[in-house]
């Protein structure tokens, strides 16, 4: 019987979300599994990804093999090169504790890298929400500006209107005396 880790698609319209799987090449997509190995999540940022690493290696180990996308989460994950390590291992060009070291390194290198993308997209998001907010507090001091010249415009031809109201109000009693 072939085997293969594959992605079993879960979730709504434009939004899936997938589940890590091992099954027979010749069941459906989304249809019987032998083992579900952990998840996937694309639409966070980073993707999460959940998986059982030491039965996903069990499985890459007595034969399975993995897909496309699944071959990428395995490696970005590092299941991929804990084989690779155990290969040397077992041909004897290192030994368990030179690859468990070398491993600890790359893991603990790819934890600071996701870390710095999570800390920098929390910064970008916190840049981009002051940026918003000067944005508006400009936007409103310049509505607030144009409001007070507005006003200080009705209030200047108002005083006109009532100066002339009084010229006028002036001359008439005058035209009257004449009269």
């Amino acid at each position: 019987m072939a085997v293969k880790i594959r992605l079993q698609r879960h979730g709504k319209k434009n939004f899936a979300f997938f589940h890590i799987v091992v099954a027979d090449t010749r069941a459906p997509r989304d249809g019987r599994y032998i083992e579900q190995i952990g998840s996937y999540n694309p639409n966070t940022n980073p993707a999460t990804i959940i998986l059982n690493s030491e039965r996903a290696l069990a499985w890459l180990n007595v034969g399975a093999e993995p897909s496309l996308v699944a071959r990428r989460i395995l490696s970005y994950e590092g299941v991929l090169l804990r084989k690779h390590l155990q290969g040397g291992v077992a041909k004897g060009a290192l030994t368990q504790e030179q690859a468990d070291a070398k491993f600890a390194a790359w893991k603990a290198q790819k934890d600071a890298k996701v870390a710095a993308k999570k800390e920098g997209l929390s910064k970008n998001a916190a840049a981009a929400a002051k940026a918003a907010i000067e944005a508006e507090a400009k936007v409103n001091q310049e509505r607030a500006e144009a409001l007070a010249a507005k006003k200080a415009e009705a209030e200047a031809a108002a005083a006109a209107a009532k100066a002339a109201e009084e010229a006028a109000a002036a001359e008439a009693p005058a035209e009257n005396v004449e009269a």
